[in-house]
């Protein structure tokens, strides 16, 4: 009985070879168009602080109502909680008699 030969286990040879990663030197590719600019030529952030300005705002005011009434009834609620707890652990407070 003879031993099986691994699969895949070493480099490929003959017509299956294309070259090593990075490096491949298969078949020329054909109706591959691919278009560059010059690096000088482009600007990244055209537009950037224009379309903030105006397009931020009005995404912000869109939002608003969703994150406005929930942060302003917590921050409200957190006001009354500190001076109730500040009159309740004053002298007024323990003379009134609401602990």
């Amino acid at each position: 009985m003879r031993p099986t030969n691994v699969a895949l286990g070493g480099m490929p040879t003959a017509k299956s070879w294309m070259g090593w990663w990075g490096a491949f030197n298969g078949p020329k590719q054909k109706g591959v168009i691919s278009y560059s600019l010059s690096p000088y030529k482009q600007r990244a952030f055209a537009g950037a602080l224009h379309g903030y300005l105006f397009n931020g705002y009005a995404r912000i005011a869109a939002q608003a109502p969703y994150f406005a009434i929930p942060f302003g009834t917590a921050y409200a609620v957190y006001v009354w909680a500190n001076k109730r707890d500040a009159f309740l652990n004053s002298k007024a407070g323990h003379g009134h008699g609401d602990h």
